[in-house]
């Protein structure tokens, strides 16, 4: 365990069998359709291509980013698209593959943005799904944990850019990021707003 994880919530086998349980039931929601998994950049990236690995299925894979206006701990509403699809969705059934749903603001923006481009379908998969008041409900169609209201990091979720790369989910010591309450610039504004 890295020393600024004060405890692994979720382990590297934890995870491996939720993602094979999800992609079980995805493969058989999708059986013979036009599958796109939408990926978030960039704390969906190890979910999605474990996810996508597991799904016996042709299918594509793209990413959008977002990022969300605001302060370190509350979100203006403001969305900017930073990287869009490449092509069009019209034509495709398409599964947003979140890592986390938090305040559900920027979901809700971008799950908006997307149905006005008329996919055949538009269904939300998250790996983590944070147990806390909603500033906007999002409809998921596959949960793979409900977790506390805690500070979490690792498989693609950070803090100032660190600690993506560890293999599990772990709640970040609080001295981590109470040293840079100064810094908002450094937060990871999806777990504080």
């Amino acid at each position: 365990m890295h020393e600024d994880i004060a405890e692994i919530l979720i382990s590297e086998e934890q995870l491996q069998a939720k993602v094979a349980e999800l992609a079980a039931q995805i493969t058989r929601d999708y059986q013979g359709k036009n599958l796109l998994l939408l990926g978030t950049l960039k704390g969906a990236v190890p979910f999605i291509a474990d996810l996508a690995r597991a799904i016996p299925l042709l299918l594509e894979i793209d990413y959008m980013a977002v990022a969300s206006y605001g302060d370190s701990t509350q979100s203006s509403g403001v969305v900017r698209i930073l990287k869009d699809l490449e092509g069009p969705i019209d034509r495709k059934h398409i599964l947003v593959i979140e890592d986390i749903i938090d305040s559900g603001l920027t979901l809700h923006y971008l799950i908006d943005m997307i149905r006005r481009r008329n996919p055949l379908s538009l269904r939300v998969c998250t790996l983590l799904d944070k147990q806390r008041e909603r500033v906007k409900l999002v409809e998921t169609a596959y949960v793979g944990f409900s977790i506390p209201d805690r500070f979490v990091v690792g498989y693609g979720l950070d803090y100032a850019q660190r600690y993506r790369n560890l293999p599990y989910i772990g709640i970040l010591k609080p001295s981590v990021y109470e040293q840079d309450t100064a810094k908002p610039e450094t937060q990871h504004k999806s777990q504080l707003e």
